[in-house]
C-alpha cells in the first residue's frame, strides 16, 4: 500500500490552517529585544524579536502603523508586540504579524513621563517666573524623604558641618511603590503649615520605577502650589524628574540640596569678621579724612575772619597810601622841574628883561602892539615903554625902510 504524498503547498497551506484555528496564536503578546529593524519604503517595518533563548522573525504593515506605534521604533528597544503568529505560506516559516507596539517596562514609563513633561510645560508650570527665590539665611529646614534612608542622613551630616544651629523637621515619607506620591503630597503640605523656611523633598538614586513617585502630577501639582520655596533633589546628578523641573530649584543629589539650602556659619562668621575690620578701618578713614577737612577749613576760617580782612584791607590800605605818596612826590619833583625849565624858558622871553637890555615896547594910541610901520600914518600918537617908563610921541612920518622919526 503507497503513503499519500503531499505537495509542498499543502504542507504549508496545512500549517497555516493549524496555526490560524489556534485561539492562542490568533491573539498573542510577545515581549523582547528589537534587532534587524528596518523601516521599507512601502512604510511596512521589517524586524526580529529575540531574548536570551531565541528569535522570531516580525513585521508590521503601514496600515497598523499609524495606530499602533507611538514612537519610532529601534534595535535595542525592549518591546511588548500584540498581534498573531501566522505561516507566510509561499516561505513556509511562521513569523508574528504586528498590530500594537509599546515600549516595555522603562520604556513605557519614558513616554508616560515626556508626555506628562509635555503637558505641564506648556501649562506653564516650568516658567522661570514662578521660581520663587531661595532665602540665604534659614532657621527651619523641612525635608520630604524616607526616614532610613542615605538622603536624609546627608543632609544631617551636611547640615551639622554647615549651620549646626538650623531646625531640621523631617516629615518620614514613602518615596518608592504604591502611595508613594500621595505620601510626598501630604509631606508637603503638612511642612508647609507648620512654615519652615525651605522644604526639600527627594531621595538617593535609582531605575526610573524607582524615581516614578516624583515623576506623578500631584507631587508636581504640590510642589508648584506651595507657598514655600521646595528644593528637588531626587536621584544622582544624570537623574532627571518633574519634580526637578517644577521645583523652584533643582539639586543633583540630597546633599547638593542641603548645601544649597543651608549657609555655611563658619563662612558667615568670617565674612562678618571681615566685614567689622573693613568697617572699622573705613570709619578711622573717615575720621582722618574728616580731621584734615576740619583743619582745612579752619585754616580757610582764618583766612575769611573779619578781623583777618580788616587787617588785610587795613595793609592794603596802607601800601596804596604808601604809593601815592611816593607818586606824588615824583610827580612834585617831575613839575618841579618843569617849572624850573619853563621859567627859564619864560624869564629868557621875558619883556621886562629884554626893555633893560634897550629894548621898548611900543602900542599905538588903541594900546595894540605895534609891529608893523603900516599900522600908523603921520601925526599918530603912539606910546613907546621902555624899563623905567613910558614915552608918549606923535609920529612925523613912516617909511618902508622901518625908519621913522619920533617927536
Amino acid at each position: 500500500m503507497m503513503k499519500n504524498i503531499y505537495s509542498v503547498g499543502q504542507v504549508n497551506a496545512y500549517l497555516k490552517n493549524m496555526f490560524a484555528q489556534d485561539f492562542l496564536l490568533g491573539r498573542i503578546r510577545i515581549k523582547g529585544e528589537v534587532s534587524n529593524c528596518k523601516y521599507h519604503s512601502s512604510g511596512h517595518i521589517y524586524f526580529s524579536l529575540k531574548d536570551e533563548s531565541g528569535t522570531i522573525a516580525a513585521v508590521m504593515f503601514a496600515g497598523n502603523r499609524r495606530n499602533g506605534l507611538k514612537f519610532r521604533m529601534q534595535d535595542g528597544d525592549h518591546v511588548v508586540v500584540s498581534g498573531s503568529v501566522e505561516v507566510y505560506e509561499r516561505d513556509g516559516r511562521y513569523q508574528l504579524y504586528a498590530r500594537e507596539i509599546t515600549l516595555d517596562g522603562a520604556g513605557a514609563l519614558f513616554l508616560k513621563f515626556e508626555a506628562l513633561k509635555k503637558e505641564l510645560e506648556e501649562m506653564g508650570m516650568f516658567a522661570k517666573e514662578y521660581k520663587r527665590p531661595i532665602p540665604r539665611f534659614i532657621k527651619r529646614l523641612g525635608i520630604v524623604t524616607a526616614p532610613t534612608g542615605a538622603a536624609v542622613q546627608d543632609i544631617r551630616n551636611i547640615s551639622h558641618r554647615r549651620n549646626p544651629y538650623v531646625q531640621l523637621i523631617l516629615y518620614p515619607a514613602q518615596v518608592q511603590g504604591d502611595g508613594a506620591a500621595e505620601s510626598i503630597v501630604n509631606g508637603i503640605r503638612a511642612l508647609e503649615q507648620l512654615g519652615v523656611d525651605v522644604i526639600i523633598a527627594g531621595r538617593g538614586g535609582g531605575s526610573i520605577e524607582d524615581l516614578w513617585a516624583f515623576n506623578e502630577e500631584i507631587v508636581a501639582r504640590a510642589i508648584f502650589e506651595c507657598s514655600i520655596p521646595v528644593i528637588s533633589a531626587v536621584g544622582h546628578e544624570t537623574d532627571t524628574t518633574i519634580a526637578d523641573y517644577v521645583a523652584d530649584l533643582r539639586a543633583p543629589t540630597p546633599s547638593a540640596a542641603a548645601e544649597l539650602a543651608i549657609y555655611d556659619y563658619a563662612q558667615l562668621r568670617e565674612a562678618l569678621r571681615m566685614a567689622h575690620v573693613s568697617l572699622n578701618l573705613r570709619m578711622k578713614e573717615h575720621i582722618h579724612r574728616q580731621r584734615q577737612r576740619q583743619e582745612h577749613l579752619k585754616t580757610k576760617l582764618g583766612y575769611l575772619s573779619p578781623q583777618m580782612i580788616l587787617n588785610s584791607r587795613r595793609q592794603y590800605l596802607a601800601d596804596l597810601g604808601e604809593k601815592l605818596s611816593q607818586r606824588m612826590e615824583y610827580r612834585l619833583r617831575e613839575n618841579r622841574h618843569r617849572i624850573e625849565l619853563l621859567a627859564g624858558r619864560l624869564d629868557a622871553g621875558s619883556p621886562a628883561k629884554k626893555l633893560s637890555g634897550g629894548f621898548s615896547y611900543v602900542t599905538d594910541h588903541a594900546g595894540q602892539p605895534l609891529r608893523q610901520a603900516s599900522q600908523v600914518q603921520a601925526g599918530d600918537t603912539i606910546t613907546v615903554r621902555t624899563s623905567d617908563g613910558k614915552i608918549r610921541a606923535q609920529v612925523l612920518e613912516t617909511e618902508a625902510a622901518g625908519v621913522y622919526g619920533i617927536q
